[in-house]
């Protein structure tokens, strides 16, 4: 299949997986969530009631921004491709995240508040896959 046809099967996809939807809207919940700390860094950072960003962190925060929104297509894509593949690698990297976020906050890398609303968002979405993933299997 040519580049044409994978743009028409993005743009209209045939019958999917349930499991590959789970991953679609995780990949728009993300993606959406990395445009605004992208587009809107202050009100995104306020969401998390964290200070206000001086120049540099603001710069950090939309870059951060961006590599989340990027990923968050990255799941959109294979979601709406039906890549099965691409579902059972999500459910590997998914589950580390709340324990990379959990160290990243001990460390005081990071604010509390934003490894939190990460490490909850990533360990919903994986568990909300497993689960679909489950039942749709029958395992």
């Amino acid at each position: 299949m040519g580049f044409a046809g994978m743009f028409h099967r993005l743009l209209r996809p045939g019958e999917r997986s349930r499991v590959s939807i789970t991953v679609e809207v995780y990949g728009w919940a993300i993606m959406l969530e990395g445009g605004l700390m992208l587009l809107l860094p202050d009100w995104a950072a306020s969401i998390f009631h964290l200070p206000t960003l001086v120049e540099q962190a603001e710069g950090y925060f939309r870059l951060i921004g961006l590599l989340e929104g990027a990923i968050g297509m990255l799941y959109l894509v294979c979601g709406r491709m039906n890549a099965n593949e691409f579902t059972f690698a999500s459910m590997l990297d998914r589950p580390v995240s709340p324990l990379v976020m959990g160290a990243l906050a001990y460390l005081k890398l990071i604010p509390w508040q934003l490894a939190l609303a990460f490490a909850i968002q990533d360990f919903a979405g994986f568990l909300w896959t497993v689960f679909t993933w489950r039942n749709e299997k029958g395992s």
